[in-house]
């Protein structure tokens, strides 16, 4: 969900040759769609950005649908990862501002390749193949948990209705300032939002 995803480290010693390639491939594929959108993401490009041939893909994933399902599973992943690390690092009263600043941030509306997946691809997912689009539903329900989870009600039934509010809220606030070609309305729609979401004097 959050802003800059954090490349994983792969444990060299317990998986092999293949496993590594497999993961380089998802990794480049989870920056590249996006980057570009699904539509956008062809295979020849993200073979070549991992350093491989084009005919190595097969070897790897029967289908486009499967690496595009595995790339939005990795997106959606480092996303949910990252806000449990911005909310764990700070004290339990801080963890929601924390992540809604972090999520509102002009460094995050700028870096959309390894940004939240939701803002980048929500309007693109109900074109997408079902595993697609139940790779990224799976992300997005524990992105709403995690949210919920720093509220102080939670586990009372308003706290999962307010997590969702304020997941669509921040979603949809990403995709407006990155859609207008206005850098002071962009602006305006992070700090807005931001300024009702996790206000400096609370």
């Amino acid at each position: 969900m959050m802003f800059i995803m954090k490349k994983q480290p792969v444990n060299r010693k317990t998986v092999s040759r293949k496993e590594i390639t497999h993961e380089r491939i998802v990794e480049v594929a989870a920056r590249a769609i996006r980057r570009s959108g699904y539509d956008g993401t062809g295979v020849a490009d993200i073979m070549k950005e991992a350093g491989l041939t084009h005919g190595g893909f097969y070897a790897h994933f029967p289908s486009r649908e499967v690496l595009l399902a595995e790339a939005a599973d990795r997106a959606g992943a480092e996303a949910v990862a990252l806000s449990k690390q911005i909310a764990a690092s700070v004290s339990p009263e801080q963890a929601l501002p924390s992540m809604v600043r972090a999520y509102l941030s002009k460094e995050h509306c700028e870096n959309i390749e390894t940004g939240c997946p939701v803002s980048a691809l929500g309007s693109e997912m109900p074109r997408q193949a079902p595993a697609v689009r139940r790779a990224a539903t799976r992300r997005i329900k524990e992105m709403i948990d995690v949210v919920a989870r720093q509220l102080p009600d939670w586990g009372q039934p308003g706290a999962h209705e307010q997590a969702l509010v304020m997941v669509a809220t921040m979603v949809g606030t990403m995709v407006l300032a990155r859609a207008v070609d206005d850098s002071r309305l962009s602006e305006n729609f992070l700090e807005a939002t931001l300024k009702q979401l996790a206000p400096t004097d609370a």
